[in-house]
């Protein structure tokens, strides 16, 4: 069964519960999803008022992308645990087997790409929501404000998720490549979310 078929309730019983998947990965795009629903929600209130007649093709455009990156992130909850299972299963074969290693890197790989595809499409919300904040409604700012934070929270956790399976690559050149452009879209994305959050709080000051 797809996690997407979950009630909120279910995923959060088998979330906390002992089994590998889903874990934080999975978890991080659903609060992504949940993030950029926020913006979609920002977009909704602001089409057919007369105050943003102006705005309103670029309020389409953007929930169009949203609610893309909507459906893309939630599909990251299985993506995740499809990748993961595997790897967890492969740390029990035993070191002496043939073929081992490179199984175990295969499965290192494909864990950290799916994190890597959510900390991807999180940034992409967090400039979605950049745009929301600014073009929206300010009656719904604060729900813009919220979502950027959601979608901070899940790159953070999608980077982790990236650099726990990269810090066990024997190829240690594809794991570099790969903590270098995590690291890079840490450092543009972070403060571009804090940008956004700080310019939302400081409308209630």
């Amino acid at each position: 069964m797809s996690m997407n078929d979950m009630s909120v309730r279910e995923f959060g019983a088998i979330l906390a519960a002992k089994t590998s998947v889903p874990g934080g990965g999975g978890a991080s795009a659903l609060v992504a999803a949940m993030g950029v629903a926020l913006g979609s929600m920002v977009g909704n209130f602001t089409l057919g008022k007369k105050k943003y007649a102006d705005v309103e093709p670029e309020i389409i455009r953007l929930m169009d992308e949203a609610e893309k990156l909507r459906g893309e992130l939630l599909d990251c909850i299985d993506e995740d645990a499809a990748a993961f299972e595997p790897l967890s299963k492969a740390y029990g074969i035993p070191k002496e087997e043939p073929g081992r290693d490179e199984t175990l890197e295969k499965c290192l790989r494909d864990a950290a790409g799916a994190p890597m595809k959510i900390l991807e499409l999180s940034c992409r919300c967090i400039e979605l929501h950049k745009e929301f904040a600014e073009k929206g409604s300010t009656m719904m700012v604060s729900d813009a404000g919220t979502g950027v934070t959601f979608c901070q929270a899940a790159m953070r956790g999608a980077a982790i998720n990236v650099k726990v399976n990269t810090k066990l690559m024997k190829d240690r050149a594809h794991a570099e490549e790969m903590n270098k452009h995590v690291d890079e879209l840490m450092a543009k994305y972070i403060p571009l979310a804090d940008e956004v959050f700080e310019s939302v709080y400081g409308r209630f000051n």
